[in-house]
């Protein structure tokens, strides 16, 4: 891991921004791009309703200029991918096509101190009526949705103790 103090403003930004969109994809880009300091677990962020892009300056600092252009081109595939209405999302072949084609990156490299998340408690399960059947939930589950799987008998939501559930 390296340190590097690159400084950028948001104009900066911006204009680096639409550089990158026009050399890479051959289209501009018309909307807003700033730097979001209170990102913490991702290198930037795409809005679908305003069309703006954020992007975290401390992946600019750690990891310079190299990497968080791989990290604009990853937004840049979401931006211009959902504005041409065409799959825009992680999953979506479109995205994974040109996300390789550009050159952007998958994943954006871990901050140091970024906190990784906990793994939950169960603190629920869904027992069934019929074959006593038990599902471990980690989150409320609205028992009239579903059936079970062994049997198709109705389900009945029970509350774990504190402390009962395992985190996995």
């Amino acid at each position: 891991m390296r340190l590097t103090m690159i400084s950028m403003s948001n104009e900066e930004l911006q204009q680096w921004i639409e550089q990158v969109s026009q050399i890479s994809f051959g289209v501009p880009f018309r909307h807003k791009a700033s730097f979001n300091s209170r990102l913490s677990t991702t290198g930037g962020r795409y809005f679908t309703k305003s069309h703006n892009i954020e992007i975290n300056p401390r992946q600019l600092e750690m990891f310079g200029r190299e990497e968080t252009e791989r990290i604009i081109k990853h937004e840049l595939c979401h931006y211009h991918l959902h504005l041409a209405k065409r799959g825009y999302m992680h999953r979506d072949a479109d995205f994974k096509k040109l996300l390789a084609m550009v050159g952007g990156s998958r994943f954006c490299q871990t901050l140091p101190g970024a906190q990784a998340r906990k793994p939950q408690p169960y603190r629920y399960k869904l027992v069934c009526t019929a074959c006593s059947t038990e599902y471990l939930r980690k989150r409320k589950a609205d028992p009239k949705r579903y059936r079970c799987g062994n049997c198709a008998g109705k389900l009945k939501l029970v509350p774990l103790e504190e402390g009962k559930g395992k985190a996995t």
